[in-house]
């Protein structure tokens, strides 16, 4: 058996007047007359509204700076690409300027061993002055110190009057682009 608690007499009289779930008429009254209280906005929704901004502009830049890069690196691509041709086309167009000299000689019919060979002394030249505008270094011969990063031994002599490890006889030239090698020479080297 439960005991119910003893509802005090006013309560009752407000109960009976007014059913669960309806509102009396001042109640309806003062609700609509009240102005709803400006909403007070929390700081920490403020915070995180400004931090959401700060994330959103620093994940434009990312973009940005992502598509600025690869846009950088094509260009680079490019560049690269247009010095790379444009020094095979200079070189080329030295190099031309010897082919048809050494084309011009070929077609002399009627020439004596003497012009020809002044002919091919002047192609030489030519050909020497060209290497120095580019930059081609012959390699330094006999006499040298054997040096494996330059030359390629191809034979090995016993010379009492030669040093040790020195190149005693060139079979072919060696050159030189500034430190790196365009070709390496094939040498003989003593003792």
């Amino acid at each position: 058996m439960s005991k119910k608690k003893p509802v005090p007499q006013e309560e009752e009289a407000v109960r009976e007047e007014n059913p669960v779930g309806e509102e009396t008429a001042a109640e309806v009254q003062t609700e609509n007359n009240e102005e709803p209280e400006p909403a007070q906005e929390d700081p920490k929704d403020t915070e995180i509204q400004k931090l959401r901004e700060q994330l959103k502009a620093l994940q434009d830049q990312q973009l940005r700076t992502l598509a600025e890069y690869d846009n950088f690196r094509k260009r680079t691509e490019k560049e690269k690409l247009a010095i790379y041709t444009d020094a095979t086309v200079a070189a080329a167009a030295e190099i031309l300027t010897i082919a048809d000299n050494i084309e011009r000689a070929l077609e002399v019919k009627d020439a004596d061993a003497q012009s020809l060979r002044k002919g091919i002394e002047m192609i030489e030249t030519q050909l020497r002055n060209t290497f120095k505008k580019l930059g081609i270094e012959e390699m330094a011969g006999v006499g040298e110190e054997f040096n494996p990063d330059l030359h390629n031994a191809v034979a090995h002599i016993e010379d009492e009057n030669l040093g040790e490890n020195v190149v005693s006889a060139v079979y072919q030239k060696g050159y030189l682009l500034g430190d790196k090698v365009v070709r390496h020479a094939m040498v003989q080297v003593a003792n």
